[in-house]
């Protein structure tokens, strides 16, 4: 009897050491608007309250009609860089494919570089807290995409994919752009390589997070919106073999949800293993913290905190 219950106890303790529980936050889509600004650090800091493991901004850090300019970038990433826990930036379209027309006609692919130098300058993720992040630009063949990054924990695994909104920058279908066909290019690789990864390692779960929504509800039909079908395509294939969960985070439409629209062409039916998150987005200020524990049969739970202020600007 007494070895029964030592190897009970000796059970448990390991069933312990290989739990795991990870809270971050995501957000995203503001500033748009004055008020919004001037509101941004104190909802920055309430994520800081929270004692997050880490924070990330899925993009939009500007209206569309926002000129494009240095000062306006330097303005938010200053802000990020207060955060007290490691933050996670990815660019949306209004920090960079809009910037010719809407943000003062400035050239999209200089905007992309320059971003590049501000928010990535060395292999760690903004904030006051480090955090060394991989990214995929430490392949010669993909030296420009510092942004897409990757970081993992004993059994979760995270990653960011420039994947932005406004058609992904596709331009035609009939002659697509040439930076969207070797960035997707380099996303669909990137996203392979990490689902890889999570199998061989056999993670609990997978979080990806992008700035577009790109129309998961028709992925059950075999369809995708302009810009975003073979990465639906892939992401489908990967989800239906992965044998953990798989998160995806975004925003772009800003409309909050926690929903399960992603399914299966070839059978017709929900995965059943894949959530979407979306973050708020202008004029809705909030953040949504994520907490993934390794215990549970649900791996994600979600608590959402809008942001509300006694008086809005204009």
């Amino acid at each position: 009897m007494r070895q029964h219950w030592l190897l009970v106890l000796l059970l448990c303790a390991l069933s312990a050491a290989h739990a795991e529980t990870v809270k971050f936050a995501a957000f995203g889509d503001t500033p748009y608007r004055h008020w919004e600004r001037e509101n941004l650090p104190d909802m920055m800091a309430e994520m800081d309250a929270a004692k997050l493991d880490f924070a990330v901004n899925i993009g939009d850090i500007k209206a569309s009609s926002t000129p494009c300019t240095d000062a306006a970038y330097e303005d938010i990433l200053g802000i990020f860089q207060r955060a007290t826990h490691p933050l996670i930036y990815i660019p949306g379209d209004n920090e960079w494919t809009d910037c010719e027309r809407g943000g003062g006609k400035y050239e999209p692919l200089e905007r992309l570089a320059r971003l590049r130098q501000l928010f990535y300058p060395d292999d760690y993720a903004l904030g006051q807290k480090k955090l060394r992040l991989e990214r995929q630009s430490s392949d010669p063949r993909h030296a420009q995409y510092r942004e897409n990054s990757r970081w993992r924990t004993e059994k979760l695994l995270f990653l960011t994919v420039n994947v932005p909104g406004t058609y992904n920058n596709i331009i035609s279908l009939r002659k697509p752009s040439s930076e969207y066909q070797a960035r997707n290019a380099a996303v669909l690789e990137w996203l392979s390589e990490s689902f890889l990864l999570a199998r061989k390692q056999q993670f609990a779960g997978i979080v990806i997070f992008m700035h577009a929504d790109p129309n998961l509800e028709l992925g059950v039909q075999g369809r995708a919106g302009t810009g975003y079908a073979e990465l639906l395509k892939r992401l489908i294939e990967e989800t239906r073999n992965f044998p953990g969960q798989v998160l995806l985070v975004h925003g772009d439409t800003h409309y909050h949800r926690i929903d399960k629209p992603l399914g299966d062409p070839a059978t017709g039916k929900r995965l059943e293993n894949f959530t979407r998150l979306e973050v708020y987005g202008s004029p809705f200020m909030g953040w949504v913290e994520v907490q993934a524990d390794t215990t549970r049969p649900e791996l994600f739970r979600f608590k959402a905190y809008p942001y509300t202020i006694t008086t809005q600007g204009n």
